[in-house]
């Protein structure tokens, strides 16, 4: 077989691995017809040097080019013009790309949320450990006349282009601290997407967290007993208090079964004040670390700190 060779539609089929339909819809819309029809049978013969053609097709719509486009190109194309034609596709994939990156990102951060949501106790406060969790944060949420957060929100929403925030990502509440969180759990200082990409961080660390289902704002009396959980065990919150529906409305029908979760990032304020005792008596230590007393009982304990 050469170059021009003649080929029924199913060999050719086989030689190039396309389908015949596709091949028949190609000739029908004048993107590559066959060598020469049956003068008897009208049947499609191509030749083996046709997959050169094919293959230039096949290239361009494996990357995303439209047909009317390779068309146009298949006419009369040079180096120059499919540069042309590339450097455009290239600008329109790295778009793609970028799309299919933020819609990983979503899946994994609704992922990771739900799957703590039910893991979840309801109507429950405790200490746990929390990762990283980036997000961005928005403007400062304006409560002149209203009662709500819905007009906030609605401030929030119009924002988001100004703060680079994609809305498909959870929205959370920010308050400034647990004062804060306690005069209005329901009316946070500001809004914020959990946006991995974001330039604001909850660092990893211990954090007395609350859990409460029900609709958005309506944490009951978790703040009051966060307070209350922090002052008995001697704890101090430290930093902002964040509040963030780890099941909403995009896997419970019902708003009463959203789960919110309140949590703040916490140390233990007896280690704090045993670390401070330590450190002023330490300071005081005439010797310090050359202490050669063998019942320093300051230099013996900063020793067994380092």
């Amino acid at each position: 077989m050469d170059a021009f060779s003649r080929m029924s539609i199913k060999n050719f089929a086989k030689f190039t691995g396309v389908t015949q339909s596709t091949l028949r819809f190609y000739d029908e819309i004048g993107l590559l017809s066959p060598a020469e029809r049956g003068e008897e049978n009208n049947y499609r013969y191509y030749t083996p040097i046709q997959s050169k053609t094919l293959h230039f097709i096949n290239v361009l719509t494996d990357l995303g080019v439209k047909l009317e486009d390779i068309k146009e190109m298949a006419k009369n194309r040079s180096p120059e013009s499919v540069m042309e034609l590339l450097s455009k596709q290239e600008v329109i994939l790295d778009y793609n790309l970028y799309k299919l990156r933020t819609a990983y990102s979503i899946v994994h951060t609704l992922r990771t949320n739900i799957q703590s949501g039910i893991f979840a106790v309801d109507d429950t406060v405790k200490v746990e450990m929390l990762d990283d969790a980036h997000f961005i944060l928005g403007p400062e949420n304006d409560y002149t006349d209203v009662e709500t957060y819905y007009k906030p929100f609605m401030a929030f929403t119009e924002a988001a282009l100004e703060y680079r925030v994609n809305l498909r990502f959870p929205i959370g509440g920010y308050h400034y601290d647990m004062e804060s969180f306690l005069a209005g759990a329901n009316k946070p200082d500001k809004f914020f997407s959990l946006d991995p990409l974001g330039n604001c961080v909850s660092g990893a660390g211990k954090y007395l967290a609350g859990y409460k289902r029900g609709y958005y704002g309506e944490l009951g009396d978790i703040p009051q007993r966060m307070a209350a959980y922090a002052k008995e065990h001697s704890l101090v919150c430290e930093g902002p208090v964040y509040t963030l529906y780890l099941l909403d409305e995009i896997c419970e029908t019902e708003p009463t079964q959203y789960l919110g979760r309140a949590y703040v990032k916490i140390r233990d304020e007896r280690h704090a004040d045993r670390e401070r005792m330590l450190s002023e008596a330490f300071a005081n230590c005439p010797a310090k670390k050359t202490c050669a007393r063998p019942h320093c009982n300051v230099c013996e304990l900063r020793a067994d700190q380092q």
